[in-house]
């Protein structure tokens, strides 16, 4: 059976990028995507994601032979999951993404394997899905190595941010750290930064929580501004003289792929400790 270095499950805006990246360093990566559109659309090099450098570096790692992609995973010795992790109709967070990725794989564990999830998770989410394994897979019970590690890239930028942001990585043991931090620092120049699994779930939530929350507060001063017949530009200004404020500017609210969505990952899981949380989103 034809085996990877790395096989990523999710080939969207972080996953395909990531595979890229990887791929450049002459790191033989299978892309996985159950999209058949997706795979045939990167396959004829028609690739689905207007991301600068990302078409160059795919076509070159495919006809170098460090990439290919399909709608199932081969035998790797790392597995990073980074598919979406959407909101249901109650903006309860659906991780169902990331237990069927998980799920593809699980015949393909051996001892010793890396499982990393990418994808923005609610807190806890990593440990159930090392559960999920080692119920499934109880020979592999604490033979594996899982971590957490949550993109910070902007779409547009993603592959020079992601060799150069910071990241933070989480593992369910340090041992399980240490070995991602090993994994990550062939491809990254940014800092690495050790947590336990649940911290690093946690912080790629708050970061954009505390976004939104700055957002929501110059978006509130503007409307009182507006009625206290104050130029609100001129006031923030004068207040960010002071050494240790920074308001930003008001504007029309929140887009994107996360600052909109992350919020709610917290008020869905701990919904009467985050009231100002919620009542910013």
């Amino acid at each position: 059976m034809l085996k990877a270095d790395v096989v990523i499950l999710g080939l969207g805006y972080v996953g395909l990028p990531t595979a890229a990246l990887i791929a450049s360093k002459k790191t033989f990566v299978h892309g996985v995507d159950i999209n058949e559109k997706i795979i045939n659309g990167i396959k004829n090099e028609k690739i689905h994601i207007n991301e600068p450098g990302l078409n160059s570096l795919i076509i070159d790692a495919k006809k170098l032979g460090f990439f290919d992609c399909n709608t199932f995973p081969i035998k790797s010795k790392v597995y990073i999951i980074t598919v979406p992790t959407p909101l249901k109709k109650n903006n309860k967070p659906d991780v169902s993404f990331i237990k069927n990725a998980t799920k593809s794989i699980i015949d393909l564990l051996e001892e010793d394997d890396l499982y990393i999830i990418e994808s923005t998770s609610p807190v806890g989410t990593t440990e159930k899905m090392m559960n999920y394994i080692y119920k499934k897979r109880p020979d592999l019970k604490d033979k594996l190595f899982i971590s957490y590690c949550p993109e910070r890239v902007l779409p547009g930028n993603a592959i020079d941010e992601m060799i150069n942001n910071d990241r933070v990585i989480g593992g369910i043991n340090k041992v399980s750290t240490k070995k991602t931090i090993s994994f990550y620092k062939k491809f990254i120049k940014g800092a690495l930064l050790s947590t336990n699994a649940k911290t690093a779930e946690m912080c790629k939530l708050i970061e954009n929580s505390s976004r939104d929350l700055q957002i929501s507060f110059a978006n509130e001063l503007s409307i009182i501004c507006d009625e206290a017949n104050i130029n609100v530009w001129e006031l923030i200004n004068l207040a960010n003289k002071h050494p240790r404020v920074n308001i930003l500017n008001p504007g029309p609210g929140v887009g994107g792929h996360c600052i909109a969505i992350d919020p709610q990952f917290i008020i869905s899981d701990f919904p009467k400790n985050s009231k100002i949380i919620k009542q910013a989103r």
